[in-house]
């Protein structure tokens, strides 16, 4: 089974430079996850974007999709950052015929801390069980886009009901 992992940014793959927290988006860091995960699985990683989600416009939404669409792999992980991933679930609802699971990080994968990496395999198996449809993956759950809210006090993803 292929998937495809497309990665746009987000606090997943940033980079902090001072104390300032002054960051840049860096390469992505999935593939060093997986690697080092020990993940056998066919898998393929695409560069899409490098940005804070708070600056995806809706032309970057719809390169996402574009990229969806275009992917031969039925399967497909994006990485994006939390604070627009909701809206981007969202964008990619009449995609049909593919298994798209969004997923992200609270802190960047680099840090010594980070959910990247719990979030990064739990979205790689999201993405070969679950039926077609667009899924987050996100604080050890798996949400619908119109079940779902970032609460930002308690730092994770939850149910809106």
């Amino acid at each position: 089974m292929n998937i495809a992992i497309l990665t746009t940014g987000g606090t997943f793959d940033k980079v902090y430079f001072d104390a300032n927290s002054e960051y840049s988006i860096g390469e992505p860091c999935i593939s060093s996850i997986l690697d080092e995960g020990n993940v056998t699985s066919d898998y393929r990683v695409q560069s899409i974007l490098k940005k804070d989600s708070l600056d995806i416009n809706q032309e970057e939404r719809e390169l996402i999709k574009q990229s969806v669409i275009e992917c031969e792999e039925e399967r497909i992980i994006i990485t994006h950052g939390t604070d627009t991933m909701i809206e981007t679930a969202k964008f990619l609802e009449d995609i049909q015929n593919k298994t798209i699971v969004l997923t992200g990080a609270m802190q960047p994968a680099r840090f010594k801390k980070t959910d990247a990496i719990f979030n990064s395999g739990y979205a790689f198996a999201a993405a070969q069980t679950l039926d077609k449809g667009v899924y987050i993956a996100m604080s050890g759950k798996i949400f619908s886009s119109d079940n779902v809210r970032k609460n930002i006090d308690l730092g994770r993803f939850e149910n809106k009901s």
